[in-house]
């Protein structure tokens, strides 16, 4: 048996820690920055209208439920707008016109429509809030590969629901059940006001900060020059393709060396050698397409796996890579200028597969023979 007043104290308490914590997260993590900064002060705003709810009744005027909603309101709108700007989305205008809305509201009521407004008619726009909050998660597209993100879902979702029953089910159940019921129903809201304040922000901030594991993880298997994948995420992501197929075919690896690289280096300067390690990324992501797993694995040397279809032609594919790479450098006009080649070596296994490590060591021996007939060549294995 816990006291409103105690739960008051309890949700400003988790708020303000909540508001702290969210601010903090705002200097380890620039990219969200600005989205924690709203977040906070949300969070801050909202404990200090359950702060002004606990003295409305002395603030001069009868104005005390009035001001108590339309802080709570702002503070309910900016969580919202700090969600929403997650996906770049904003609700200025629309918060504002609520704003007015709430305050003409309150106006028309006066002192005898108090407590008809602090009641039943303030917990409908709480409602509409909290539900654009759940829905502006629900369509946040950065974040829907992070599971954290269903949480706040529910807790803003939950939120929406309990304040909908607030405003359409109290006003013809309060009558019949009397001011007990009333003072029930003041106490449940507190319990779920409290789960809201700890659940919500722990909820955004466990969201963020997987974000932002997630960036890093993938920073640490990218290439920095040709945003293709490195070695170490060649051979977990690969090897995983061909353990997750049970070792069986088809199955393609391509091994590919530019030509005379260090002359490209020689002649045109490194910054130019760099040039042509991206047009080579470009050339082989677009040929080769968005399913297979293509990597930088050395200085000039990149590696593919290809699967299914696109393993069974995957000479052709090779082939094309070169003739498109060639190509797309040698334009005087829309690229370098540089003549330059690759040679290629493809391993393919239509049925029993190696581990990735061995068929990437048999695409080098068939790279090696193409290098030694000239190379701007496929070899077999």
């Amino acid at each position: 048996m816990v006291d409103l007043f105690t739960l008051y104290l309890l949700a400003i308490g988790t708020l303000f820690v909540s508001a702290g914590m969210t601010f903090w997260e705002h200097l380890t993590n620039p990219r969200r920055s600005r989205s924690l900064r709203i977040l906070a002060s949300g969070f801050a705003i909202l404990a200090i209208g359950c702060a002004t709810a606990l003295i409305r009744w002395q603030l001069p005027f009868g104005i005390g439920s009035a001001i108590t909603n339309l802080v709570m309101l702002t503070g309910y709108l900016l969580i919202l707008g700090g969600i929403a700007s997650l996906n770049g989305r904003h609700y200025r205008r629309s918060s504002m016109g609520l704003l007015v809305v709430m305050a003409l509201l309150w106006a028309i009521a006066g002192s005898p429509g108090q407590h008809v407004m602090w009641n039943y008619v303030s917990a409908a726009p709480i409602a509409l809030i909290s539900g654009l909050a759940a829905w502006e998660m629900r369509r946040c597209e950065p974040l829907k590969a992070i599971g954290a993100r269903y949480i706040v879902i529910a807790m803003a979702g939950i939120h929406a629901l309990f304040y909908t029953g607030r405003a359409l089910v109290l006003p013809w159940a309060s009558p019949i059940f009397g001011a007990e019921f009333l003072a029930a129903v003041a106490k449940i809201t507190m319990y779920e006001g409290v789960l809201f304040s700890v659940v919500l922000p722990m909820a955004l901030l466990k969201l963020l900060r997987d974000e932002t594991h997630g960036q890093l993880l993938l920073e640490s298997q990218t290439d920095y020059l040709t945003r293709l994948g490195n070695r170490r995420s060649f051979f977990e992501q690969g090897g995983a393709t061909v353990e997750r197929r049970g070792r069986q075919g088809p199955i393609a690896v391509l091994a590919f060396d530019l030509d005379r690289f260090k002359s490209i280096n020689d002649a045109h300067g490194h910054h130019a050698g760099d040039e042509v390690l991206k047009r080579f990324a470009e050339a082989a992501r677009q040929v080769l397409g968005p399913k297979a797993l293509l990597a930088r694995i050395g200085g000039e040397e990149f590696a593919a796996v290809l699967v299914d279809d696109a393993a069974r032609r995957a000479a052709e594919l090779g082939e094309a890579v070169g003739r498109y790479f060639a190509e797309s450098v040698r334009d005087p006009v829309a690229s370098l200028g540089i003549e330059a080649t690759v040679s290629i070596g493809l391993a393919y296994y239509a049925d029993a597969v190696p581990v990735l490590p061995a068929a990437l060591a048999e695409a080098d021996r068939a790279l090696y023979q193409a290098k030694s007939q000239g190379g701007n060549r496929l070899a077999l294995a």
